[in-house]
């Protein structure tokens, strides 16, 4: 079974996003500590992925080391971001019932 982590990442910082979100998320893929990462971007993170090109540059080298990064639609959709966050490869979706079924199921969940 594989062993998976998911970051909710709601926090607009960039210290937040740097020093803990990216810091964690990155480091558990390359080092082994956890199978799958997800890191999930909802509400103010999205407004700061969009607007700033070195967390950009962060998440595009996440990505290719096999970190997931996807995007609450609703949050991108209302923040006006939606095409922003997919044209750098971000999977824009639905989040609220996949949220409630990790939850649900005990599943591990950071919330930044």
């Amino acid at each position: 079974m594989k062993e998976e982590l998911h970051i909710l990442w709601t926090s607009g910082s960039k210290i937040t996003a740097e020093r803990m979100v990216f810091m964690y998320a990155h480091n558990s893929i390359i080092k082994g500590w956890w199978d799958d990462v997800t890191v999930i971007i909802w509400g103010a993170s999205a407004s700061l992925v969009v607007s700033d090109s070195d967390i950009q540059d962060r998440i595009r080298g996440m990505i290719a080391d096999g970190v997931r990064i996807s995007a609450c639609r609703a949050c991108a959709e209302q923040l006006g971001v939606e095409s922003e966050l997919e044209m750098l490869g971000i999977d824009v979706i639905h989040w609220g019932a996949k949220l409630t079924e990790i939850l649900k199921d005990g599943r591990k969940l950071i919330t930044v």
